[in-house]
């Protein structure tokens, strides 16, 4: 029988809860240069890229080979910041969870074959150790109200409390959405646009707070951390 979630329904503009853990619930994130990292990643593959000024970077003499090594590695990097939107994010030790919109009909799917196995490659050479980092394929469940989707977004800043009382214990776009700080390749105005014409960030926050019933979500949560 299929894992929960591993089956997708794939579609063009869908959004989407991805998430996924470390093989038998083990830590995925051991220290802060780990989330550092993963963030990196997400940023590299997020972020627009200016191919234009990264060649005019490349054809500067005086700049050294590891920043031309850098240049070259990024011009060679899948980019996805025309194919994906990531909404919301929360790192934990060991799992994670993004809420996305897919342009394409296998964008999803392609971009989190290139950050899973990038960040795999990184934790397996750093910690010496070889074979899977996670548990199975990562699982998404459809989106399939506006409702769903706040609520969802509510879950995923909340997942720092599963460490203690504290929403900003664990790395997350929270901030983002609060207005703390500001990042190019997430996409808290989707959500925000939801609240409070006045005050979204302060409306939002309260509701943060205030989001405990899982009830309109149940099909997107993990089973047991």
């Amino acid at each position: 029988m299929p894992r929960k979630n591993t089956i997708k329904t794939y579609l063009e503009n869908g959004f989407y809860h991805v998430y996924n853990r470390g093989v038998n619930k083990n830590l995925i994130f051991l220290d802060g240069q780990d989330y550092s990292v993963f963030l990196s990643y997400l940023k590299t593959y997020l972020m627009p890229k200016d191919e234009k000024q990264l060649m005019l970077s490349l054809s500067d003499k005086s700049i050294g080979y590891r920043e031309r090594d850098k240049i070259l590695k990024i011009l060679k990097l899948k980019n996805f910041s025309d194919e994906i939107s990531l909404l919301s994010h929360s790192l934990m030790p060991n799992h994670f969870h993004f809420l996305l919109q897919q342009r394409l009909i296998d964008s999803m799917e392609r971009f989190m074959s290139s950050i899973g196995t990038r960040y795999t490659m990184y934790f397996n050479k750093k910690y010496r150790r070889v074979g899977p980092l996670y548990q199975s394929i990562f699982k998404a469940v459809l989106v399939e109200s506006k409702e769903q989707l706040l609520y969802l977004s509510g879950y995923i800043h909340r997942n720092g409390l599963l460490i203690n009382k504290n929403l900003f214990s664990q790395p997350s776009s929270l901030p983002e959405y609060l207005g703390l700080r500001k990042t190019a390749w997430i996409h808290p105005k989707i959500i925000l646009n939801h609240f409070s014409k006045t005050n979204p960030k302060l409306s939002y926050e309260s509701f943060v707070k205030q989001t405990e019933d899982v009830s309109l979500i149940t099909n997107h949560l993990i089973d047991e951390f």
